[in-house]
């Protein structure tokens, strides 16, 4: 083999080498352009970021008028509060009730047995009636007297009936059953309508 024959091969190889090399780097340029352009892929098994939510509607509250005893302890004042906002009549009359029933500080009283919660509450949007089910606390924990028997249930009645139009009358339930009188002396066989002639 001459010496001319050995540099013509040689100069072949490098030039070969040298194209190789080109093509290699136009391919990793055209992947890097590629990937550029996809949107990256999520992980497997990944669940999608939750929408957020409307501002509007974290923490939305109404104002209700809401009854607690009156200062010389015969009636029953209403008072203007904060409560929760519920998408319906039937949600809304449970924050209600549950705002009813939530201890109360100074110089507020209420009227409802302490302890006293709500199990569960219906409604009859046909007839206007909503059916309230307190837990036995309304009994066990009642002071008794006919008045203050009075001002407990139209605390839960005047609750509902003054801040829900869609809700005329009230009959109260204890745990579960309907009952003849929370305290012996107001009938509760049957729902109860406004009654503000007690509100002062």
């Amino acid at each position: 083999m001459t010496r001319g024959t050995i540099a013509g091969l040689v100069a072949t190889a490098a030039i070969g080498l040298l194209i190789g090399v080109v093509l290699v780097l136009v391919t990793i340029g055209v992947r890097r352009a590629s990937n550029r352009s996809k949107p990256p892929v999520a992980e497997s098994g990944a669940a999608p970021a939750p929408a957020p939510a409307e501002p509007a509607m974290l923490g939305r509250k109404i104002k209700a008028r809401l009854f607690y005893v009156s200062e010389d302890g015969t009636r029953l004042t209403g008072v203007e509060r904060e409560v929760l906002y519920g998408d319906g009549p039937a949600a809304q009359a449970q924050l209600l009730i549950n705002a009813q029933l939530a201890p109360v500080a100074a110089p507020l009283v209420s009227a409802v047995p302490p302890g006293t919660t709500l199990r569960a509450i219906y409604l009859n949007t046909a007839r206007g009636e909503a059916y309230v089910d307190l837990s036995r606390e309304a009994v066990t924990a009642h002071t008794g007297g006919s008045l203050d028997e009075l001002l407990t249930i139209y605390t839960i009645v005047n609750s509902l009936t003054s801040n829900l139009p869609a809700v005329k009358s009230v009959q109260v339930l204890v745990d579960g059953k309907e009952i003849d009188t929370l305290a012996g002396h107001v009938d509760l066989r049957r729902p109860l309508a406004k009654n503000l002639a007690l509100v002062e």
